[in-house]
């Protein structure tokens, strides 16, 4: 190693032992967070360290710290700021694109209701249908009833949940508008 790097490494660790506390503090007037902070002083001295022919002599090191310091805060909150921006840009895609799940828990809490108040048979039909996506047919297949009879059911279910939960089923593909639309003969 050569002294002039020995000389620049020297240099570094003196103004590490002698600022750290000093940036430290300096840096923690300046953020939110100790974290923030600590992520600060860090930056500082990784530069410090690249830079370290550049720290000066004779007890300048700690205002060339401070300038170092100064910039590694301005990217922080560049970095915060974007961040931040960012995050309301995904915040405000998820509301457009995900409904809230609690705006619907009334009608479902309704609809739970309602269809503990239908005979079994009625609900098991309906809730093959609807929920499990199966087919007149292949509900018969299930019950053992002939797909008729699933007919027959399907229909006075859904005119009976219809009576329980009133007559306006919400928004179109809202859940009480799936449960008591009619069913397409497919069997």
């Amino acid at each position: 190693m050569s002294s002039e790097t020995a000389r620049d490494e020297d240099r570094f660790r003196r103004a590490y032992a002698e600022d750290f506390e000093s940036l430290l503090a300096f840096a923690l007037r300046r953020v939110a967070h100790a974290e923030d902070a600590a992520d600060v002083v860090a930056e500082t001295f990784l530069v410090a360290w690249r830079r370290r022919q550049d720290i000066p002599v004779a007890g300048e090191a700690r205002l060339w710290l401070y300038g170092v310091a100064r910039r590694v805060l301005a990217n922080h909150h560049r970095g915060g700021v974007r961040r931040q921006r960012l995050g309301e840009r995904l915040r405000q895609q998820i509301v457009d694109s995900v409904p809230d799940p609690g705006s619907e828990v009334p009608e479902r809490l309704a609809v739970r209701a309602a269809l503990a108040g239908l005979p079994e048979l009625d609900r098991e039909v309906l809730m093959l249908t609807v929920w499990e996506g199966l087919q007149p047919h292949e509900v018969a297949a299930v019950l053992g009833v002939g797909p008729a009879a699933v007919r027959t059911r399907l229909s006075r279910a859904r005119a009976k949940l219809r009576g329980l939960v009133g007559d306006d089923p919400g928004p179109p593909g809202h859940v009480l508008d799936v449960l008591t639309a009619s069913t397409r003969r497919e069997d």
